[in-house]
């Protein structure tokens, strides 16, 4: 039976592993207790004596476990941004190719998309690589998100009952153009430029819609039908698929909340058209993209575990 760490369980994202893993019959969980979270020789030894460990912790110290597990023959995964376009580190989101599924396999080194950044790379990749979409487009990205992507702080401030009323409204972040996923959003995509882009918060607890609107110069002679044809063929699973989450005109952020998979699909005519990625913030953009990478990483079933 393997062993799993999780290092740094007390964030959102490692506790809602940690939950996950404890419905799991078929593997032993270790986590530290608080007094020896922080400490780096506790931390060195669990990662020796587990055969993967979950990284759940800022960048810095998520780069300090990386090193700690030198030598050591620990696979990791790691949730953090710090080792997202780093060479050497299997980017986690298998249903992009064939060599993203291989990687992901043969792994010690993966790290776990950006919540953000999945569905914009998911939207994105696949009309780069068929040549649809012109590499050196000028892009942007509207992403809308529930509070629960913000942490535990963050749910803190929008679940407490003396909260500014200001929190009913949608906040938009991220305005100087320099969000942590941008480069992410880039390197992985393989995009010339970075997108122009607008996160916004909202306030309800987990569920994601991200947006990128296209214009027909920003394409290869593609139109619209072209476009939703490529995102069919690129996606076929039960994980990431193709489908309209649209009910009566409308796209609602929460249509997946509490899944772990993510509908793709694409709107508009031939001129102006807008491709939509919709899933859980907490699901394919958080722990449910790193569990299905243990799953491979260990030879299981991707979807076990998984809230399909």
């Amino acid at each position: 039976m393997k062993r799993i760490f999780i290092d740094g369980s007390a964030g959102t994202t490692g506790l809602r592993i940690r939950e996950r893993l404890s419905q799991r019959s078929d593997l032993v969980v270790t986590v530290l207790p608080e007094e020896l979270r922080k400490d780096p020789a506790s931390r060195k030894q669990a990662i020796a004596e587990s055969d993967l460990a979950f990284l759940c912790l800022p960048d810095e110290a998520a780069r300090e476990s990386a090193a700690l597990a030198e030598g050591s023959g620990t696979v990791l995964i790691d949730t953090s941004t710090a080792h997202r376009t780093q060479p050497g580190w299997a980017y986690g989101f298998p249903e992009l190719s064939e060599r993203h599924l291989e990687a992901i396999r043969s792994a010690d080194r993966i790290a776990s998309p950006g919540c953000h950044a999945s569905g914009f790379i998911a939207l994105v990749y696949p009309l780069l690589q068929g040549g649809l979409l012109k590499k050196d487009a000028a892009l942007s990205c509207f992403s809308l998100t529930g509070y629960s992507g913000g942490g535990k702080k963050m749910i803190a401030q929008y679940e407490s009952a003396e909260r500014d009323p200001l929190f009913h409204a949608p906040r938009q972040y991220g305005l100087t153009q320099t969000h942590k996923h941008l480069k992410e959003m880039t390197v992985q995509t393989g995009a010339a430029v970075p997108p122009v882009f607008c996160p916004v918060v909202g306030d309800f607890y987990s569920g994601m819609q991200v947006t990128v609107p296209l214009h027909r110069e920003q394409l290869n002679g593609a139109g619209l039908a072209d476009v939703q044809n490529a995102l069919k063929a690129a996606y076929p699973g039960d994980i990431v698929f193709y489908q309209d989450c649209a009910q009566e005109g409308f796209l609602n952020a929460c249509a997946l909340s509490g899944k772990d998979c993510m509908a793709v699909t694409a709107y508009g005519n031939d001129e102006r058209m807008i491709l939509c990625a919709t899933y859980d913030n907490l699901g394919k953009g958080a722990s449910g993209a790193a569990m299905e990478c243990m799953n491979i990483r260990l030879g299981l079933a991707p979807e076990s575990g998984l809230d399909l």
